[in-house]
């Protein structure tokens, strides 16, 4: 019927599309959210098996779908029942952020690759594609549809998914967002609750139950922006877990798909054996990997770049040097130096609340985030995300986070690499010419 917005996300080749002019579905086929009892959380089932796939990567756009007919409703609207923002059963990480070279459970655990149409999000009439209707209702509906409520609440809730995996999340109200179920990743935010970090992270309000499937519910951190521009930084000296390197090590046969993967990116990569063989093994490519970002070398990587006007930035594959990551915050905030000094200040209490942390010093933070977020009004702030791969120690075992990494004493330098964006942030504000707005 009439218009609808739709965001374009490819994965795998698949299209989402959102119709704001559609009917919700009655309610009575729509059973709500339901809280789990604490008995219930307990008992895991395969659908809730979280596995190292399941790392959360980012992704943002305007606009998104959800599985047809499922609908969560505005409560309070003045115009009755009004439809939240779906959101998209098809992802793009980070923004479609995933890098060429991140990979599905089976390749390491990062998220398969996929793309984004920078034009994510416009409006585009398919009456053709829809059963025809009486022009009076026709009118109605127009009517409904353009009123300046539903106008502003399309407006001002550009959601993100926290995830890169089709049909991992779910629009939720109050400014909330559901993510499908992983334990760890439960274990973790539940944790965090109680911890001095809960400021920096996305406030977890408990699992629910929705259309059969299990899900975290938790705020939408873009919720509060106006045409936000977002980064995603992914911290660490490493993406993955001691015991995947472990595993691949067991069974060290030759990838091909790994080796393509390895010469899309840098054809000169493969040793003389390798290129004969057209095969590398998954530990060689698993610690390649790291080295052609600045992962290795300053202890994060930029993941992609979403800015105000939709466009999407995912060419970071090789941005390895302080300079050149020096120069993509400064495209990201086109030097205003209001916002780099709130991202540099609410860094520098990120890594003050870490330091005194008893969350952080006791788990191994793997595949998590820091997901930059400001808009044309100069709010800036950043989180920290993703925590499906965060594991805990031992007991009585702790972590430092700003040590080198050396195979058995699972530390992830985290905090080295915090070091480093605080000192790159703090340099741009002082240095000559770092203001360009």
């Amino acid at each position: 019927m009439a218009d609808v917005a739709q965001a374009w996300t490819c994965v795998k080749g698949v299209q989402s599309q959102e119709t704001w002019g559609s009917q919700p579905e009655d309610r009575a086929t729509q059973p709500s959210p339901e809280l789990l009892s604490p008995g219930q959380k307990d008992k895991p089932s395969l659908k809730e098996a979280c596995s190292p796939s399941n790392i959360p990567a980012v992704i943002v756009t305007d606009m998104g779908t959800q599985e047809d007919g499922i609908l969560e409703e505005a409560q309070g609207s003045p115009l009755g029942s009004l439809p939240l923002r779906k959101l998209s059963s098809s992802s793009a990480s980070s923004t479609g952020f995933s890098s060429s070279y991140d990979d599905s459970e089976e390749d390491i655990s990062s998220d398969p690759e996929r793309c984004l149409d920078p034009n994510s999000a416009f409006l585009h009439t398919v009456d053709q594609q829809k059963p025809r209707v009486s022009k009076s209702w026709r009118k109605i509906k127009n009517m409904v549809h353009w009123s300046p409520f539903v106008m502003s609440f399309k407006k001002k809730y550009p959601w993100i998914q926290l995830a890169g995996h089709a049909g991992s999340f779910k629009a939720a109200a109050n400014g909330r967002i559901l993510k499908k179920h992983c334990e760890s990743e439960q274990r973790c935010l539940d944790r965090l609750m109680a911890d001095v970090l809960k400021p920096f992270v996305p406030a977890y309000h408990g699992d629910v139950v929705k259309d059969g499937e299990r899900y975290n519910q938790m705020d939408d951190l873009l919720a509060d922006f106006d045409s936000p521009c977002v980064m995603d930084c992914k911290m660490g000296v490493r993406t993955y877990l001691e015991e995947e390197l472990t595993k691949a090590r067991k069974k060290p046969s030759l990838r091909k798909d790994m080796y393509q993967k390895m010469i899309e990116v840098d054809p000169e990569a493969p040793t003389e054996e390798e290129k004969a063989q057209r095969a590398v093994t998954k530990p060689r490519y698993m610690q390649w990997r790291e080295t052609i970002s600045s992962t290795a070398t300053l202890g994060f990587r930029i993941e992609g770049i979403k800015k105000e006007d939709g466009s999407v930035n995912r060419d970071f594959k090789k941005t390895r040097t302080r300079e050149q990551v020096t120069e993509a915050f400064r495209e990201f905030t086109k030097g205003n130096r209001s916002i780099l000094i709130a991202y540099r200040d609410r860094l520098k209490d990120i890594r003050a609340t870490l330091e005194i942390s008893p969350f952080f010093k006791c788990h191994e933070v793997i595949g998590s985030s820091l997901l930059f977020i400001h808009d044309k009004k100069e709010q800036a702030k950043v989180w920290m995300i993703d925590f499906g791969k965060t594991t805990p120690l031992p007991e009585g075992q702790t972590l430092q986070h700003d040590v080198p990494w050396q195979e058995g004493n699972r530390e992830d330098g985290y905090l080295s690499g915090l070091n480093n964006l605080i000192d790159i942030l703090t340099e741009m504000c002082q240095g000559p010419g770092a203001p360009l707005a």
